[in-house]
């Protein structure tokens, strides 16, 4: 791998070296607000739910009306309905929907529960029996966009800090860096790069664009990417990748010639540096798609079949999700083999759901 003499005083480096990806921006806002929609919306409802946990009363003579399920992406299900229901002297009538992770098919049955406690709380059986499934999902779908979109704030502020420290000169320290990704748009080359080969690394990635007829200084090639020659500006988070004629730091024409000599030296005087030329796709051979594809359904079915094996005979509960709708879809002597397993641990409370018999309640 070439080295790269620079002078030894402090270098100023050109505007705009190290650029903030366009996707920032716009993505963002937007993962932002689909957190605090889902949180605003579900939350309530969950929260509704575990009150009514705590001591639940069934309403035989409750009226579930227009009740509904629609399932996206082969596993978020959304359940809503309107409860009629009369406790106490008094008539309520309130609007109710629940979302949870399910592999369900088929119909679902519910009853009307309200709180003992808060009769004017009222939710569907199906929402209780789902609710640590509600409450996980929920939890773990805020995280991940919320921390989705802090993290990107995070990775921006760094960026603009970087841009801000590079207007002072400051000492330059040249480092390799690799290469992860490029495009060519609209004669602007985009680049991102990771500082992960320097014996100091930092394993932060930088995006930088360079304008037509500008390339990185290229200096090797490791594990299939190009290494390109960079520099770290004194203390700033983020390494500047270079170019190939190192316009983009303030040198005269000979301190130019001097730091790229070891680089034309290795190429035999020539001071043109290697282009990144974009490979070819490689495609996947149909039989190759069909042993992923069968492989894929191969290792669902035995997490699945694992998991139930688990559910019937180790779950701490009886009301365990998507345990419960496995063991539904089971055929039917798997089935009636699993309910006996629940049935000698749970047999003195209410049967699960794929083990109900016509009463919703006992066990078939």
């Amino acid at each position: 791998m070439s080295s790269l003499a620079l002078p030894s005083r402090p270098l100023s480096l050109a505007r705009n070296v190290i650029s903030t990806p366009n996707a920032y921006f716009w993505a963002t806002p937007i993962i932002l607000a689909m957190a605090v929609f889902l949180f605003v919306t579900e939350a309530p409802g969950v929260f509704r739910d575990f009150q009514i946990s705590q001591n639940p009363l069934v309403l035989e003579d409750g009226d579930v009306q227009n009740g509904k399920c629609t399932t996206r992406k082969a596993v978020f299900t959304d359940c809503e309905a309107r409860l009629v229901y009369s406790y106490g002297g008094r008539n309520y009538d309130t609007e109710v929907e629940v979302m949870f992770v399910d592999f369900h098919t088929g119909d679902y049955e519910t009853d009307l529960v309200i709180s003992a406690d808060h009769p004017e709380l009222a939710t569907m059986s199906l929402g209780l029996d789902m609710l640590w499934n509600r409450i996980i999902t929920l939890t773990l779908l805020v995280v991940l966009l919320g921390g989705m979109s802090l993290g990107m704030v995070f990775f921006a502020i760094r960026i603009w800090r970087v841009k801000g420290q590079l207007r002072q000169p400051a000492r330059l320290i040249p480092v390799p860096v690799e290469i992860s990704a490029f495009d060519r748009k609209r004669g602007v080359l985009s680049i991102t790069y990771n500082d992960k080969i320097a014996s100091d690394k930092t394993g932060r990635s930088a995006y930088t664009r360079m304008k037509s007829g500008q390339e990185p200084l290229i200096v090797g090639e490791a594990n299939g990417k190009a290494i390109g020659m960079a520099v770290r500006h004194g203390n700033t988070a983020l390494p500047v990748l270079l170019d190939d004629r190192l316009q983009r730091v303030e040198l005269t024409d000979a301190e130019r010639a001097t730091a790229l000599a070891p680089l034309a030296q290795q190429q035999g005087g020539d001071l043109s540096s290697p282009v990144l030329i974009e490979e070819p796709k490689r495609t996947i051979s149909i039989w190759k798609r069909l042993q992923l594809f069968f492989g894929t359904l191969l290792l669902i079915a035995v997490g699945v079949v694992g998991f139930w094996l688990w559910y019937v005979t180790s779950s701490p509960t009886q009301f365990q999700s998507p345990g419960m709708d496995i063991n539904n879809l089971m055929p039917g002597p798997l089935n009636e083999w699993g309910c006996e397993q629940l049935k000698k641990r749970f047999g003195q409370d209410r049967a699960p759901f794929g083990c109900t018999a016509a009463d919703y309640t006992s066990w078939k």
